[in-house]
């Protein structure tokens, strides 16, 4: 295989990758994004019809489910769900350095959380990210609330609670400074129920509890759940540009477990697969987007449930649930009782993740290169600590790969640059053996043992390499700390395409010097072409990556032409006997 071969297998090999991404994109489309689910249509016409998703009657007798977990069997709660209180709700607001939440006194529940750090694009600073909101493209709401048994009474998230403040700020100008929200409900037979929402400055962790006084006659008890919900992708989510970076990136719901490890449960998986029901000891639910997640963490030593839900009807889009519940608690008369979880809502952040909760961090995923990708990522990252621009640090990250590298590209160099040296005596072959394929491959192999050179010998370095540039793809795909990175002049954004195409053509011009310092193309006039053609393809193709993973191949280029232009002379010299 002749080394002009090189980089037309690369690049058989990038555009099936590519293929894979989009077949991979095509199989998992989104259920309907804005259309209820329609009745009949085969399997999911048994679960999803015009009311709510039922649940088996054996869990809960004579039980309206709706979109909260049944309870266990062996409980046997009778209770019935809080009816809807008739009386208007009000928004609480609470505002800290990184976080604009409104919250629902209708059952506590957390319909607006926009991240203050995090604009939907640079060029419009106030129109920012949102994990959480009720508004014409759908819904996205954090909910949670207390089931008890034995007909007692509990705020489910659609339980009115009181507040006597609805404007709430945390400055952040003390580092660990905490706020408190705090929302009260009260039963006409003694039980109060105090939601306490806990806000932190500088962070997306929010603590929040459920604080039963039972000053009844008799033992209060219940558990605590917590779900988040959300309608299908809508229509941008659904549909997204062909430069947007979240077009292969995974929206859905996923749960962790320390025996299961990190488990997707996809829209379509919901619907079609039946509802999760598993007890779970620690671990965590959330609703996962691109750069960003949104997670309930429940205490490290609750046996949970975790449990899925989908609902819909005829005139509205389905709503998919994902939700934790805790350990059954008992409160004597005259005691209280308290139950704990954590709520995260933010960016993916590598560093901050783990801190959250064990395989969080996971959510950034990389897929099947993750084994490369996670140690890739960190060391771009310390890189970044040192110099503080992600530009410098992802052309300092393609030096260092270089080197890591050096010996088999100038394996790969070396070959091609002997491979240039016998052109003239091929092609002397090729005109003694015209048309005689097999005598001309038989000398030519003569010709490489004679002069110890491998025609192979160039492949093997791109093989290599190339896992490691897939694996630097999805770091750039998936890293919320590159997203709107600025580097220098005209790149202002790594995560989007170079706005002027400049770095793809200088991609595509070091490509053309690499073929010039390469052994000319077989008389095969179709490879020739191809040959040709390659640097305009990949230029074009490049033009709408990423300008971080453009600027690591580029750079990579360069790097790569210099070497090869060292090599080729240095082997040029030593056949002329200069030094």
């Amino acid at each position: 295989m002749p080394n002009q071969r090189v980089f037309l297998l690369f690049a058989l090999l990038f555009v099936a990758f590519l293929l894979w991404q989009q077949w991979e994109l095509e199989q998992r489309d989104p259920p309907s994004a804005a259309q209820p689910v329609a009745q009949g249509d085969n399997d999911t016409s048994a679960r999803v019809e015009d009311t709510d998703v039922a649940l088996p009657a054996e869990d809960v007798p004579d039980v309206d489910a709706g979109d909260i977990p049944a309870a266990p069997a062996q409980v046997q709660s009778t209770a019935p769900l809080q009816p809807a209180d008739e009386e208007e709700s009000r928004h609480i607001t609470v505002v800290t350095d990184v976080l604009k939440v409104v919250i629902d006194t209708r059952g506590g529940t957390i319909v607006h959380l926009a991240l203050l750090d995090y604009p939907v694009q640079r060029k419009e600073p106030d129109n920012l990210v949102r994990l959480m909101y009720e508004d014409e493209s759908g819904i996205s709401v954090v909910q949670s609330g207390l089931q008890a048994t034995e007909q007692r009474p509990a705020p489910d998230h659609r339980s009115m609670y009181s507040s006597e403040r609805f404007e709430y700020e945390l400055d952040g100008r003390q580092e660990g400074e905490l706020l408190e929200v705090p929302l009260i409900w009260q039963s006409d037979d003694g039980v109060q129920v105090i939601k306490r929402y806990v806000f932190e400055a500088g962070s997306y962790a929010i603590q929040v509890t459920h604080q039963v006084r039972n000053e009844s006659g008799s033992t209060w008890t219940g558990r605590q759940y917590r779900q988040l919900q959300r309608t299908g992708p809508t229509e941008e989510e659904a549909n997204p540009g062909y430069t947007d970076p979240a077009r292969f990136s995974y929206r859905g719901a996923a749960w962790y477990s320390p025996e299961e490890k990190y488990s997707k449960l996809s829209f379509d998986d919901m619907i079609e697969d039946g509802d999760l029901d598993v007890e779970v000891a620690g671990g965590w639910v959330a609703m996962v987007q691109h750069y960003f997640v949104s997670a309930w963490v429940p205490e490290p030593e609750d046996e949970s449930r975790f449990y899925s839900l989908v609902r819909s009807s005829e005139t509205t889009p389905p709503r998919f649930t994902i939700g934790a519940a805790s350990p059954f608690l008992q409160v004597a008369p005259g005691e209280t009782g308290e139950f704990r979880a954590l709520l995260f809502s933010g960016p993916k952040l590598q560093n901050l993740l783990p801190e959250i909760a064990p395989g969080l961090v996971l959510t950034v995923d990389y897929g099947i290169f993750t084994v490369i990708s996670q140690p890739l990522f960190w060391i771009l990252n310390w890189i970044h600590q040192v110099v503080g621009n992600w530009g410098w640090s992802i052309i300092l990250l393609t030096v260092l790969i270089k080197l890591v590298f050096y010996k088999l590209s100038e394996t790969q160099y070396r070959s091609m640059a002997r491979m240039r040296k016998l052109q003239p005596r091929i092609q002397t072959l090729r005109e003694r053996h015209g048309d005689n394929k097999q005598k001309l491959q038989q000398a030519t192999m003569e010709l490489y043992r004679e002069e110890k050179v491998n025609p192979l010998g160039g492949c093997l370095p791109i093989l290599v390499q190339i896992p490691v540039f897939i694996a630097l793809y999805w770091v750039l795909l998936e890293s919320v700390e590159l997203r709107q990175a600025p580097f220098a002049l005209w790149l202002q954004d790594l995560s989007s395409p170079d706005p002027y195409f400049i770095l793809p053509i200088i991609m595509g011009v070091s490509m053309l010097a690499s073929q010039k310092l390469s052994p000319t193309p077989s008389a095969d006039p179709v490879q020739e072409k191809v040959m040709m053609a390659l640097p305009i393809v990949f230029t074009v193709m490049f033009a709408f990556f990423q300008s971080g993973l453009v600027l690591y191949w580029t750079t990579n280029q360069l790097l790569s032409l210099t070497q090869q232009y060292i090599i080729t002379k240095r082997i040029e010299r030593s056949d002329t006997g200069k030094r």
